[in-house]
């Protein structure tokens, strides 16, 4: 939602505390019906593009594979079409036996042109919806990256045309850093070594103390904040990240300093499920508030859209459960006028996943975020270097996801069985 609509609904809706004509809608009763039918079409439209696949696809055989810390799954259709993807390890390392035993059997001998039906349709089989959350979605997340490499093999289409046409290859990234706890000095040190080694023109780092504050992170953060500024300059695109930190008051304390620095967005100010609080910072602040990293729920967003929560809309294409849900928040995004800027977890070649999703989702925002921290996964590509090279990561354009894992970490690799 953009500050002068922000302010346009408070001044009506101010007005209609005054207002006596029961039969009459408010302009902004009017624009909630509006934005209300707009999000019902979209959560009935499909968003794969299955027509692009002719002949059924059907599913054959899906495996679990291990290589150290490193988790992939590869999934085969009859015929011998593959497709191959990383998992997200960190997670997959406790829950896998989710995936092996109640995820991977669902789809076999399905058609995988039916991906999004059979994504609804293992959420429930079993009731599965009662383990929903990060454990379940990150293993359905894992195999549909394997899905759609495989139907974007055989369609012969880069992953991003399977849902829309590819609008960019080069994607413009904010180098994020995951240190929290040092000194506002010794961040800004390690901002500067980040923007070095990429050429980023955004970065974003993190505030309060996870879940909590005090005293010596709130002077971090009064020390950082400004000092970030002062150092990179105007030309730096600044994002901030609380991880639930702050409770209200503070949370706009922080927000109004960031807002004198001209920060692009401040990420979760207080916990991710404080919805009430954290509509009253939005509609306090005029610096954007950025939610959706934890969200498991396409209602939960559909909410924080409809209602104006927040501005920037950050589903985890692993947590949230993959491409497919995530496009669809994003097209909901798109019907309020509002950017939906992934959060990218570490590990499972987030940034591939990320940079797909930004090449064929118009409203994905200026800056994707990126780690950096799976640049030594055994993968190439024919068409890109997969680094982030002066602030762009180029996406590749072979087809499903575009990239080769190295055939001998394959081979050296265990079938896990749960």
């Amino acid at each position: 939602m953009s500050n002068q609509r922000r302010e346009f609904l408070k001044t009506t809706a101010a007005a209609s505390t005054v207002s006596f004509m029961p039969k009459a809608f408010s302009v902004a009763e009017q624009t909630s019906k509006d934005l209300a039918a707009k999000l019902d079409k979209v959560w009935a439209s499909p968003v794969l593009r299955a027509e692009l696949l002719k002949e059924p696809v059907k599913i054959e055989k899906i495996e679990l594979l291990k290589n150290g810390g490193e988790f992939l799954v590869i999934v085969r259709a009859t015929g011998g079409a593959t497709g191959i993807a990383a998992a997200h390890s960190s997670v997959m390392a406790t829950t896998y036996p989710i995936f092996v035993k109640r995820i991977a059997p669902f789809f076999v001998g399905k058609d995988a042109r039916q991906l999004e039906s059979l994504i609804q349709g293992v959420y429930l089989k079993d009731s599965n919806y009662k383990w929903q959350g990060l454990p379940f979605w990150v293993c359905v997340a894992s195999l549909e990256f394997a899905v759609l490499d495989l139907l974007g093999k055989i369609a012969g289409k880069p992953l991003g045309e399977l849902f829309g046409p590819v609008l960019k290859r080069d994607v413009p990234v904010y180098r994020a850093s995951g240190v929290r706890g040092n000194k506002a000095e010794e961040e800004l040190v390690y901002l500067q070594k980040l923007v070095a080694e990429t050429g980023a023109k955004a970065i974003k780092f993190r505030l309060g103390a996870r879940m909590s504050y005090d005293d010596a992170s709130t002077k971090r953060d009064l020390t950082l904040i400004p000092l970030t500024r002062k150092t990179f300059g105007e030309g730096m695109t600044l994002h901030a990240d609380a991880n639930g930190s702050y409770d209200v008051p503070m949370a706009i304390k922080i927000g109004r300093l960031m807002e004198e620095q001209r920060f692009a967005f401040m990420e979760e100010p207080v916990p991710f499920d404080y919805y009430d609080e954290t509509k009253r910072i939005a509609d306090t602040l005029k610096i954007p508030i950025a939610l959706g990293e934890q969200e498991s729920s396409l209602r939960s967003f559909r909410r924080i859209i409809e209602t104006g929560t927040a501005q920037v809309i950050q589903p985890d294409l692993f947590y949230f459960g993959g491409f497919s849900r995530s496009v669809k928040v994003a097209r909901m995004a798109a019907a309020a006028g509002l950017d939906c800027t992934p959060h990218m977890s570490g590990g499972g070649l987030g940034f591939l996943y990320v940079a797909h999703f930004a090449a064929c989702v118009p409203n994905a925002g200026p800056f994707q975020e990126y780690k950096g921290e799976d640049e030594e996964f055994p993968v190439t590509s024919d068409s890109s270097s997969l680094k982030c090279e002066k602030g762009l990561l180029k996406v590749p354009i072979g087809p499903g996801l575009g990239v080769t894992i190295d055939p001998a970490f394959i081979r050296k690799s265990t079938v896990v069985t749960g």
